[in-house]
């Protein structure tokens, strides 16, 4: 059976799509998947032992130019790719009139996605042959699990869901001493973890004799890493690292403490214990899956008078998260 997959963005939810083929793998072991994905994210599908084909898209950046596009024949090529052969099945797990218009109508083979009641963009349902109902208020993981069960015809699985990338990425390398991820950035100013209370928090573990690695993907990330690596020798700003270099980083790691980020779900991926920092946002349907993962929300503790920014991070102080990182490793 060869089954398309639309699941183009962002990075936690090409991610939380993982565990839905590793099911359909135990019901078909003979199932092979092409995955369709935003340009940045391709390297993920590779991870997964029943992805043959990904094909990259680059939505974000195609709808700035569109003449563009047409011009540089990156659309045509993006066509060829897609409609190479017929499908068994394509399954629409973005939900969206972009999956929907963009993909899922010019694929090859009969249509599965949400239906009206269940996509975000309920307008995409009229674009599958076969709309299925999924209820709204599982987590985004069990959404997708159940999405696929029914596309399949195979019984949704009851136990925890298995991304299955892990053994991608363990090596017989030489063991190295153990250390920490400090995932420290995000893409929201008020979803970050004021800088006092990591350099509080590295001091901690520092003194405790814990190696610390800081990950970052831009200049400004960059920055605020060797800001927080001055505080203390034991601080290692990586390189600018690849998702499977990164991937590489957080497997080998004892454990991490991380931000609400795409990279928070990585290390959930990768079965690796994490602390996830939440302060605007709610975990609910999207938080951390998988094994080993905690999440700290900062409404569960009392106001503090702590002057810091983002304020609404006052009440998670640096206290709270090393006892609780102290119970998971």
């Amino acid at each position: 059976m060869k089954v398309l997959i639309v699941k183009t963005s962002s990075m936690g939810d090409v991610i939380h799509t993982l565990p839905a083929l590793t099911d359909a793998a135990a019901a078909y072991p003979d199932i092979r998947f092409d995955w369709v994905v935003e340009e940045g994210f391709q390297e993920i599908p590779h991870w997964h032992p029943h992805v043959d084909k990904v094909i990259p898209v680059a939505i974000r950046r195609w709808r700035k130019n569109i003449i563009q596009t047409l011009k540089s024949g990156e659309w045509s090529a993006y066509k060829s790719q897609l409609q190479a052969q017929t499908y068994d099945c394509v399954i629409d797990a973005q939900g969206l009139l972009k999956s929907a218009l963009l993909v899922s109508k010019l694929a090859r083979g009969p249509r599965y996605g949400l239906d009206k009641h269940s996509a975000k963009e309920p307008l995409a349902a009229r674009f599958y042959d076969h709309p299925i109902h999924v209820r709204k208020n599982l987590h985004a993981v069990e959404r997708i699990r159940q999405l696929f069960a029914a596309a399949l015809n195979y019984p949704s699985p009851e136990q925890l869901g298995d991304f299955a990338i892990r053994q991608h990425f363990i090596s017989a390398a030489p063991a190295v001493a153990p250390y920490l991820v400090f995932q420290h950035s995000t893409t929201r100013f008020d979803k970050h973890w004021p800088e006092t209370y990591w350099i509080s928090l590295i001091e901690k573990a520092a003194t405790a004799g814990w190696s610390i690695k800081l990950p970052w993907g831009s200049p400004t990330e960059k920055e605020r890493a060797e800001r927080l690596a001055q505080t203390h020798p034991q601080v290692d700003v990586l390189p600018k690292l690849s998702l499977s270099e990164v991937a590489h980083v957080l497997v080998n790691a004892t454990a991490c403490v991380s931000v609400d980020t795409g990279l928070s779900h990585l290390a959930a991926a990768l079965d690796t214990p994490n602390l996830i920092l939440f302060g605007p946002t709610d975990p609910g349907l999207v938080g951390g899956y998988g094994k080993n993962q905690q999440c700290l929300e900062a409404k569960d503790y009392p106001d503090s008078t702590h002057l810091v920014e983002p304020a609404i991070f006052a009440p998670l102080t640096p206290e709270i998260v090393w006892s609780k990182l102290q119970d998971m490793i």
